[in-house]
């Protein structure tokens, strides 16, 4: 679990204006941090299937707003996988 602090510092980063706490972008690194997280704790314990069902209930919620900011603003899409290093395979048709 991300500590308050944490949350703040990605959403100080992420955001786009003062008043920006739950805009596409800052939920998507939010997401991506708490994975992380996630995954680490994966790691030590391999046998805890209700983190892993909540590993992948964030990796749906962070693909669904990624395709919604890649319909809506494809330059704010492009910059934030860039900044959190995500790479996705889609090819656009």
């Amino acid at each position: 679990m991300l500590s308050k602090q944490q949350k703040q510092e990605i959403i100080a980063k992420y955001r786009i204006n003062d008043n920006d706490t739950g805009s596409s972008a800052v939920q998507i690194a939010i997401l991506t941090a708490e994975m992380t997280l996630l995954t680490e704790h994966l790691k030590v314990h391999k046998h805890d299937f209700h983190s892993k069902r909540g590993l992948f209930q964030k990796i749906g919620q962070r693909k669904r707003l990624l395709n919604y900011l890649q319909r809506e603003d494809l330059k704010r899409y492009q910059a934030i996988t860039q900044s959190l290093d995500i790479r996705i395979n889609k090819q656009s048709k």
